[in-house]
């Protein structure tokens, strides 16, 4: 399958490419459900929710990458990604997650205001999310 058509996709942080290469689909987190690319697909940009992006590449090994929500936009030839927080799968590390998940939930629990409530709530669902993608990553393993 190595022949299959791909197209060139990226993934960014605010400090670094996370992901740069050739992929045959790409699977991430849509603002509406989960969206899924194939080479020539319409032309798109969209927010993106926190979660995993799946990259299958052309041959059929794939890499995981959790985003913290962001963009996407999509070109017949071209998916780029763009988020204020990217990280490897490899790299996730559920300690740490599990960690700021609590200082989530504790800063929820202490919230004294409206915008304190939301930065919490907007915390515990990034976490959640982290979390949930690295299970999602060491299944794949």
């Amino acid at each position: 399958m190595a022949d299959a058509p791909t197209f060139h996709v990226d993934v960014v942080s605010a400090h670094e490419s996370i992901y740069s290469g050739e992929a045959r689909f790409v699977v991430l987190p849509g603002e509406s459900g989960e969206l899924g690319i194939f080479p020539r697909h319409t032309p798109l940009i969209t927010r993106v929710k926190p979660g995993s992006v799946r990259i299958e590449k052309p041959d059929g090994s794939e890499e995981f990458v959790f985003i913290a929500g962001g963009i996407l936009e999509v070109q017949p030839q071209r998916v780029t990604v763009l988020s204020d927080t990217a990280i490897r799968g490899k790299d996730l590390d559920e300690e740490k997650a599990n960690e700021a998940r609590l200082a989530a939930e504790e800063a929820l629990r202490n919230a004294k205001s409206e915008i304190d409530l939301a930065k919490a709530q907007s915390e515990l669902a990034v976490m959640a999310a982290q979390i949930a993608a690295l299970r999602k990553y060491r299944q794949k393993r």
